[in-house]
């Protein structure tokens, strides 16, 4: 199928490579389906969820544990239940993120992660207990620190 993006252009995609939200995204309820595409150069770390239904709509995301090594995610009894898993680590996670300039300046949500069952293609978005994870972590918090690689 032709899928007409935000920040791709127009692309070609599987139907099968969607991802269906049953319960849409916080705030976008209605959109029930997204492709989650890879920005070039950001070694599958930097993402984007594209609205199958609104070309307009797409939002970038990370893989939290880039960030975030010891990122640990965990869900609720009903929320695996509904993900169709028994343990939070059979999942994926993705956080939302709000790009600002500078770049150090753009937040990462990881007290809200989507998290995505890979095999059923399921996912939702789900609020943390867990209340040392905030809406509004600052990406320079994740900066190099001496002894890093170049990343």
């Amino acid at each position: 199928m032709r899928l007409k993006t935000k920040y791709f252009g127009e692309i070609e995609c599987q139907e099968t490579d969607a991802l269906r939200f049953p319960e849409g995204l916080f705030g976008f309820e209605e959109e029930k389906e997204f492709f989650l595409l890879p920005f070039e150069g950001g070694e599958g770390s930097l993402l984007c969820f594209q609205s199958a239904m609104t070309p307009g709509l797409a939002f970038v995301a990370m893989n939290p544990f880039s960030l975030k090594p010891d990122y640990t995610p965990v869900l609720t009894a009903g929320e695996l239940k509904t993900m169709g898993v028994e343990r939070s680590e059979d999942l994926c996670f993705y956080t939302l993120c709000v790009v600002r300039s500078p770049v150090a300046d753009s937040t990462v949500n990881l007290r809200c992660p989507v998290v995505v069952n890979d095999h059923t293609r399921q996912a939702m978005q789900v609020i943390l207990e867990d209340g040392s994870y905030h809406m509004h972590h600052l990406l320079s918090e994740f900066g190099r620190k001496e002894g890093d690689g170049p990343c």
